[in-house]
This record gives structure tokens, sequence and C-alpha cells, in this order.
């Protein structure tokens, strides 16, 4: 969001949440943060969160501003320090390469109504899509907070991590 490219490298290893994000959405404020609370419990254990702006679902498809104007409102309603990267659209001919990747290689996916299977179109913002720390989307869940569901699938990944020798720290539950 800063218009530094990340190279997604830089997250391997690690257990990884996808996220969709909007700033005018029903759902923004509980996402945030939720998402908030799971990155300062989980982040030193090995959890990273990103954060991929979009305008593309959910009704109306509202405009959300220009990037600094994302980073300004996440960073001050929010205090949002996980990584944001800039707008990107999650469905369609322009799909951004990590969403064509996760999209292509994610079984079936949790909750929520619209389309569903590998491949399947997000339908609304802040979807939540889980990556191992061997780079492969294992869960996708719906737009509503269940912050149960995604701390039991963070420390379930982290777990995992753990026991095949990532580089992660044991999480406490």
């Amino acid at each position: 969001i800063d218009g530094k490219v990340r190279p997604l490298s830089e997250f391997a290893g690690k257990v990884t949440l996808v996220v969709n994000v909007a700033s005018a959405c029903g759902y923004t404020d509980e996402n945030y943060k939720g998402l908030m609370k799971v990155y300062e419990k989980y982040h030193p254990h090995g959890l990273e969160i990103l954060g991929f702006p979009c305008n593309q679902v959910g009704r109306g498809r509202r405009k959300s501003g220009t990037e600094a104007d994302i980073k300004n409102f996440c960073s001050s309603r929010y205090h949002v320090n996980f990584p944001m990267f800039s707008k990107v659209d999650v469905n369609g001919p322009n799909t951004h390469p990590v969403y064509q990747f996760l999209k292509r290689e994610l079984p079936e996916w949790e909750g929520g109504g619209g389309s569903k299977g590998p491949g399947a179109d997000l339908v609304w913002n802040f979807q939540k899509i889980f990556v191992d720390h061997e780079g492969r989307p294992v869960k996708r869940l719906y737009q509503a907070w269940d912050q149960n569901a995604v701390e039991s699938e963070v420390y379930r990944l982290l777990r995992e991590a753990r026991q095949a020798g990532a580089a992660t720290a044991q999480p406490t539950s």
C-alpha cells in the first residue's frame, strides 16, 4: 500500500491469513478489530495477516478511496500493523495473481452463500483464506467475524508448522 514491492517469499514458512479488506462495509469494524486481536496474539508465533483492499465485491461495490486514504483509515481507526497491499481485483479477468492461485488451489470453503468449490469467486469483503506454512491454501471462511473459528484454525496451523519443524514458536491457547 506504500508503493513498495513485497515479495511473497518474505512470508515463506509462516502461517498466513489472506483477507480482502474494505473500509466501507458492514463487516469492517468487527473484522479489523478481530484481525488485530488475532495478529497481536499469534504474530509472535509465526502468523502473518496480509490485507488486500478491494472494492470489487459486496453490496454496491463502494469505492474505498486512494491507497493513502485506506492506509490512514486502517492505521488511525484500527491501528493496523499487519502488511497491507495495494488495491486488487479478486475476481474476473484482472484477478490478482495471488487470488488466482488461492482460488485455483483452494478446496471447498465454509460458511455463507454464493458459489462454492475450487476457484469460486469471492462474494463479499473480508473473506479469510488460511495458508499453511508450506504455502498451501487450506481453508476459506466467509465474511462474518467468528473469533473461535479464526483462532482455532490459526492455532491448528501453527501447531502443525511447529511439529513440521517450521520456524514458529508454540502458541498458548
